[in-house]
């Protein structure tokens, strides 16, 4: 049985008076023979024959923690129960360049919230920003401020989950921005901010600078910078550098997956969009490289937000059309014929504000002094944080809400 492809449906409901007419309510509404099919799928794995005694993780995802967790995936995973938890979330799609770009909107009960987009990367979705959205929109049930408050927009970035997937070149994550950039005001939004990590935090950076007129400050969990070419020790701690070597040291054998995709994803498609214990897999191994839980899996996340994460991309047939945002990044594409122009006066050319949380198990541990050199008067705000890692809104989401809080105190 083959899968369904895009496998929701559209919910009948009324429109936020601040939505127009071409945004439309969406639910997920998955066909119980998309599960079905899954579970056979499962079943039917042809595992590998053999794997090395005792090398735990070095060679990749463990056999026996894999069969375990499909396991799971096939006979215990609730996805329904995970599914009523996206419903529960107001969620719409709306087109813009091409693209039906699906995303949550959460208003706050408070008047004066500031409009914040939270933007995931690969391989993640918006189930990453799950548990933030209730004490974003609604910071005094949550033991927060009022004045803390936002109004949430949350997209699925194009080719990822829930939005449609491009079928021209040149989709960039820069492209990808200014889409995002065209909703914000669609929404009505012109003033707002924005966070992300991983391919996020790239879009949140050019948002900064690119609709700085309407962008008013950007926290990332993703900093990033290279060693300036000038005195590159400079005002850089011991303990910094030691930091940053032994993270390149523990991820040397783990960015072949970046140079695969940044090459030849329509190849190594096939494979993940066929079988979901390798789309599994695939996953799942950049959870464990780029968190911190010491060791087991389990320690930074529960089995259920692993999965849902996974089954997000395997409903909608989204792994194939999400990794070509390597490629199209990496190669200097024509813009896409279906994108509208896009202008915007951008504050004389200053950019925006923007703030960073360091999180210890980050892909990339730059210096705070060579974030704060390539970026200049730009950077207002710097965390080093105790624990955590690259999906920071999920492994760490009580460190991240009180860091974006204490960011946008700064700009709003």
């Amino acid at each position: 049985m083959a899968l369904i492809p895009l496998a929701f449906a559209l919910a009948v409901g009324t429109l936020p008076a601040q939505e127009t007419a071409s945004v439309e309510p969406f639910r997920v509404a998955v066909p119980d023979t998309v599960l079905t099919d899954l579970r056979e799928r499962l079943a039917r794995t042809r595992w590998p024959a053999s794997e090395i005694d005792g090398a735990g993780w070095d060679y990749g995802v463990p056999m026996a923690y894999l069969k375990s967790l499909t396991a799971y995936w096939a006979d215990g995973y609730d996805w329904r129960r995970q599914e009523a938890a996206l419903n529960a979330i107001p969620q719409f799609r709306t087109r813009i360049d091409g693209v039906d770009l699906h995303y949550f909107h959460v208003r706050s009960p408070h008047p004066d919230a500031l409009p914040l987009v939270l933007v995931h990367g690969w391989p993640g979705s918006v189930w990453e920003f799950h548990r933030l959205i209730g004490p974003l929109t609604d910071p005094v049930a949550h033991g927060g401020r009022a004045e803390d408050a936002f109004h949430v927009v949350c997209p699925s970035l194009p080719g990822f989950g829930f939005s449609s997937q491009p079928t021209e070149r040149g989709w960039s994550s820069q492209r990808m921005a200014e889409t995002i950039a065209k909703l914000m005001a669609r929404l009505g939004y012109d003033r707002y901010g924005a966070q992300g990590g991983d391919w996020g935090g790239n879009i949140v950076s050019w948002l900064a600078s690119g609709d700085a007129a309407h962008c008013i400050g950007a926290h990332s969990n993703f900093p990033g910078a290279s060693a300036p070419t000038d005195d590159p020790r400079r005002d850089v701690t011991p303990a910094e550098i030691a930091r940053m070597e032994s993270r390149q040291k523990e991820l040397a054998d783990h960015r072949a997956y970046g140079a695969i995709q940044g090459t030849r994803p329509q190849t190594l498609a096939y494979g993940l969009n066929d079988s979901p214990a390798g789309l599994c897999a695939w996953i799942v191994d950049k959870f464990w490289a780029w968190s911190d839980h010491d060791g087991d899996l389990d320690n930074s996340y529960s089995r259920d937000d692993l999965l849902t994460n996974v089954m997000i991309y395997w409903i909608t047939d989204s792994m194939p059309s999400s990794v070509r945002i390597y490629y199209e990044s990496q190669h200097n594409q024509e813009r896409p014929a279906s994108m509208t122009p896009f202008t915007t006066n951008s504050r004389e050319g200053k950019p925006a504000p923007m703030g960073f949380a360091l999180f210890p198990k980050e892909i990339n541990v730059p210096p705070r002094a060579w974030v704060a050199r390539a970026r200049g008067e730009q950077m207002i705000h710097w965390t080093d944080m105790p624990r955590g890692g690259h999906f920071a809104a999920l492994e760490q989401p009580e460190l991240l809400l009180e860091d974006v809080r204490t960011f946008f105190r700064l700009v709003r």
